[in-house]
């Protein structure tokens, strides 16, 4: 077993440096971006009238 002694980057260089140190089966992860998504198809209906019909005379 190896021993690891773990520190904090002391700058940008550092931890780019460290993180090139990473074994590649570690940081090989695929990640697809999940497709897009049709947009429900959406229509002013009656009751979206209603909420709206008196809006003058409240304002």
């Amino acid at each position: 077993m190896t021993s690891v002694h773990i520190t904090e980057a002391d700058s940008i260089d550092e931890l780019i440096a460290d993180c090139a140190d990473i074994p590649p089966s570690v940081r090989r992860h695929e990640t697809r971006a999940p497709l897009p998504r049709q947009a429900p198809v959406w229509e002013v209906t009656e009751g979206c009238h209603a909420q709206v019909r008196d809006i003058d005379e409240y304002v």
